[in-house]
């Protein structure tokens, strides 16, 4: 009886339709697509996954005081566009935490940014995404950013 189980399962396995991402895979891959983006320069890809709205929300502490930064996304990837020949923005996140209710979504996390090898700074970055027909969209990055207590530098 095994012998016969075993070929029925995997005939059933490759006749299953392909697996869909979740939504969750999704929402990560579009957070991901930023920090590739950033790797490349490719400026495109950072438009393409962003509403036309969207905007990066700095906050840094300067003498115990929150220094806020508003950045479109157009003009941040004029910045990473314009980054010295041969530099890589390397920014990884680690452990996302992804919530979603059926048209928003928000992936929170601890991130470190290097400057090629370099380690620069750390922080918790904060994505919000509303999904547009099949697609989910940034429409605000908010980070922290400070380069004490950090881990995985």
């Amino acid at each position: 009886m095994k012998t016969l189980l075993a070929p029925a399962l995997a005939i059933l396995a490759l006749s299953a339709p392909a697996r869909q991402p979740s939504d969750r895979d999704a929402v990560l891959a579009t957070a991901e697509k930023v920090f590739q983006a950033m790797r490349t320069r490719d400026t495109t890809l950072l438009l393409q996954i962003s509403d036309s709205s969207a905007e990066l929300v700095g906050s840094a502490n300067r003498n115990g005081a929150a220094v806020l930064t508003h950045t479109s996304m157009r003009q941040f990837g004029a910045a990473v566009s314009r980054a010295k020949a041969g530099d890589v923005w390397n920014e990884r996140m680690y452990d996302p935490e992804v919530r979603i209710d059926g048209t928003i979504a928000q992936v929170w996390g601890y991130y470190t940014f290097h400057l090629n090898s370099t380690f620069s700074h750390c922080g918790i970055d904060a994505f919000m995404l509303v999904k547009v027909g099949d697609a989910w969209k940034i429409t605000q990055i908010s980070d922290s950013r400070r380069t004490e207590g950090c881990t995985h530098t």
